[in-house]
C-alpha cells in the first residue's frame, strides 16, 4: 500500500474513532439529562404555602377591587363610593372593614382600588355577601355603578405575617400599590427573603400592608406603601439601598418575579388610609 494512503487511512480511522466517542459521550449527557427530569427529587411541603406564611392569630381576609370607570363618569363615581361605603364600614352588623379606597393617579388611569377586610375569614365574607343582597342602599349603588364601569375584577388575600396590619393614618399621603406576579412554587422562598426585607423598609412608616392571592390571579403578591409626596417616595426607597442586606434582597427576589406592575394612587374623602 502506498504511504500516502495509508496515511490516509489511518486519519480517517481516528476520525470516526472520535466522532463515534463523541456522540456516545453527547448521548450519554443527553440520556443523563433527560432522565433527570424523573429523578430530581423535591422535598414535599407538609402544609400549604398560606398557612406557612399568613398571619394565624386574626384570621382576617382581605379583598381589592379594581374598577376601570368610564373617563367622564369617575367624579360621579367617587361621589357615590363617598356615599355608601362608609355606611358599610360603619354597621357593625357587617364584619367587614373599609381599609382604602383609591384612585389610581399613575398606572392605569381612571381607575378605583378598594381594599375591604374581613375579621373572620370566610365565613365573614359570606355573611356580609347575604346581607348585602338585602340592603336597598347597596343594590341601588351597584345599579348606578354598573352604568359607570368599563370593567372591574377583585382577588381574595391574605396578609403575609411579617407585616403590619394596615391601620387608618392621617394624610395627607400619596399610595403605592405595588403587584407582582410570582412564577408558580416560589411563594414561600418570596415570603423567606421579605421577612427580612421588611425590616430594612420601616424608618419612615411607608410600609402599610402586604398580600398574597388566594382566589383570582394566583401567585399575586401587593405590597402597599405610603409616602407624603413622589420625592419623598424617591428619597426613601433610595435609602434603602443605604442598608445592608437590602441588596441581596433584591438579586434574590427578582428572579422569582414573572410580572410587575406599579401603581400610584390618591386616597378618596371616605377612604380610613389618607
Amino acid at each position: 500500500m502506498p504511504r500516502l494512503v495509508y496515511v490516509c487511512v489511518i486519519i480517517m480511522q481516528s476520525w470516526f474513532c472520535f466522532r463515534g466517542l463523541s456522540a456516545s459521550n453527547n448521548r450519554n449527557r443527553e440520556d443523563s439529562w433527560f432522565k433527570s427530569l424523573f429523578v430530581r427529587k423535591v422535598d414535599p411541603r407538609k402544609d400549604a404555602h398560606s398557612h406557612l406564611l399568613a398571619k394565624k392569630e386574626d384570621n382576617n381576609l382581605y379583598k381589592i377591587q379594581f374598577h376601570n370607570v368610564k373617563p367622564e363618569c369617575l367624579e360621579a363615581y367617587n361621589t357615590l363610593c363617598d356615599q355608601v361605603l362608609p355606611s358599610i364600614h360603619a354597621d357593625s352588623a357587617y364584619p367587614c372593614e373599609l381599609v382604602g379606597t383609591w384612585n389610581t393617579w399613575y398606572g392605569e388611569q381612571d381607575q378605583a382600588v378598594h381594599l375591604w377586610r374581613y375579621r373572620g375569614g370566610y365565613p365573614a365574607l359570606t355573611e356580609v355577601m347575604n346581607k348585602l343582597k338585602n340592603n336597598k342602599d347597596f343594590l341601588e349603588y351597584r345599579k348606578e355603578r354598573g352604568k359607570m364601569l368599563l370593567s372591574r375584577r377583585n382577588q381574595l388575600l391574605l396578609e403575609f405575617s411579617f407585616w403590619n396590619e394596615p391601620v387608618p393614618r392621617d394624610g395627607p399621603n400619596i399610595y403605592e400599590l405595588r403587584s407582582y406576579q410570582l412564577r408558580p412554587g416560589t411563594m414561600i422562598e418570596w415570603g423567606n427573603y421579605w421577612a427580612r426585607a421588611i425590616s430594612y423598609r420601616q424608618h419612615n412608616r411607608e410600609a402599610v400592608g402586604g398580600f398574597f392571592s388566594q382566589i383570582g390571579n394566583l401567585y399575586m403578591v401587593h405590597h402597599l406603601w405610603a409616602y407624603k409626596d413622589l420625592q419623598s417616595r424617591e428619597d426613601t426607597r433610595n435609602a434603602a439601598w443605604q442598608h445592608e442586606g437590602w441588596d441581596e434582597v433584591v438579586y434574590y427576589t427578582v428572579p422569582l418575579i414573572q410580572h410587575m406592575e406599579s401603581r400610584i394612587m390618591i386616597p378618596l374623602k371616605a377612604s380610613p388610609l389618607q
